[in-house]
């Protein structure tokens, strides 16, 4: 059985790189790369918490950053889900598809005698866990909306991973195996969608972030370019170590080890919301927090009101899971989108994601920047100019906010 492994290769650092290291060895090479992970012994634990549990979470991330910084505009109506209903969408989304990887594998395990293979539970969780790497990679291209298409047609390599791993690791014979692959593969876009379609119900959000979406991977310290957009592979590999110091974290708060994975005390974002503001006053203020499989969030708002016009401020610790944020980074992606009465822009200032939007005909608009790729500071309602609301989210004291993290 798989707990019966000595040791768990996976939950550690490979000797030959790490987790980045793998992850371009087996896009570039995959035929060379399943061997050494057929050969490698893992446990159930080590695959799932050392490689699932971080890549998994990408998808659903990049899908919360896009759905809070990119809201969704159609036929001049723009709609952004609530940053509460993002959030749980984004954990039960993620929580559902390491489940899914799991009974995935299970079912790749029962299939395997019916197409000449052999049983070997190991086996068949790995090729759930690595044949999936490709999707999960590519799925921070979702933060920027238009490469979403893109991530889907890439996203079909994940097929060929399964081609040259599934049937290797389960011992399929070579003419059975077209009918193995289809049929799990079959299975396994099934289960997907189903975890999609359990988060949205779940969480009752408009979008679910299902596994997939796409993108490539390049040589170590390069990069990659499509369209107007360049992926630094140099960030991306440390964003990769992120991963795998969130993933630990997680693990350690869901045994009740280590560190904590919570978010920060929401009473102490409240705090770092200013009492007033030059010509504004300030009307209420809230907070709250949450979490669920170790992994916690909590926000603060406040609203202001000068006459006729109001807005409000608010600041989000996303906790761990904004550890996996810092995958935007990798992306020096810059959009500016000019309207007939006003403007939408975002862009990259320092490592930081900035994101802002006016319109001056209502008088209304917002602006956002991501802090340490863990923190969101938003202002976003009516105000004289754009220029009130860089403001006021400016006043919330940088220095303190990112040394609640520490």
């Amino acid at each position: 059985m798989a707990s019966e492994f000595p040791k768990d290769t996976i939950g550690q650092p490979p000797p030959s790189g790490g987790m980045v290291a793998r992850i371009q060895r087996l896009i570039l090479r995959p035929k060379e790369e399943w061997p050494a992970i057929d050969a490698a012994p893992m446990t159930t634990q080590g695959i799932l918490t050392g490689w699932v549990a971080p890549l998994a979470a990408i998808g659903p991330v990049a899908h919360l950053i896009q759905s809070q910084l990119f809201p969704v505009s159609f036929l001049g109506v723009v709609w952004r889900p609530s940053l509460g209903g993002s959030i749980a969408t984004a954990v039960l989304t993620w929580a559902l598809i390491v489940a899914m990887v799991y009974v995935w594998a299970l079912i790749i395990d029962a299939l395997a005698p019916s197409f000449g293979g052999t049983k070997s539970p190991i086996s068949a969780l790995k090729v759930a866990a690595f044949s999936a790497t490709a999707g999960w990679i590519g799925a921070v291209l979702g933060i920027i909306a238009p490469l979403a298409i893109i991530g889907m047609l890439i996203a079909l390599y994940n097929i060929y991973l399964f081609w040259i791993g599934g049937p290797m690791l389960m011992k399929v014979p070579q003419d059975k195996a077209p009918g193995f692959v289809v049929v799990s593969i079959i299975v396994g876009i099934v289960a997907n969608m189903l975890a999609g379609v359990i988060a949205m119900s779940i969480a009752g959000t408009m979008f679910a972030m299902t596994p997939g979406g796409l993108g490539t991977l390049g040589v170590p310290n390069g990069s990659v370019t499509i369209g107007d957009t360049t992926i630094d592979t140099g960030k991306l590999a440390a964003a990769g170590a992120r991963m795998e110091a969130a993933a630990t974290s997680v693990n350690n708060a869901a045994k009740g080890n280590g560190a904590s994975a919570k978010a920060v005390d929401p009473n102490a974002l409240q705090a770092l919301l200013p009492g007033s503001l030059p010509g504004w006053n300030r009307t209420s203020i809230e907070s709250q927090s949450g979490g669920a499989a170790g992994i916690g969030g909590a926000n603060a708002r406040a609203d202001y009101q000068a006459g006729d016009r109001n807005f409000s401020l608010s600041v989000t610790d996303m906790g761990v899971i904004g550890n996996l944020a810092t995958l935007g980074g990798a992306l020096n992606a810059t959009t500016n989108k000019q309207t007939a009465t006003g403007y939408e822009k975002s862009e990259m200032k320092d490592g930081n994601m900035v994101s802002e939007k006016w319109d001056n005909q209502s008088g209304s608009g917002s602006y956002t920047v991501m802090v340490a790729s863990r923190f969101a500071i938003e202002a976003e309602g009516s105000a004289p100019n754009i220029d009130a609301l860089k403001a006021a989210v400016t006043s919330v004291d940088l220095g303190r906010l990112q040394s609640l993290a520490k």
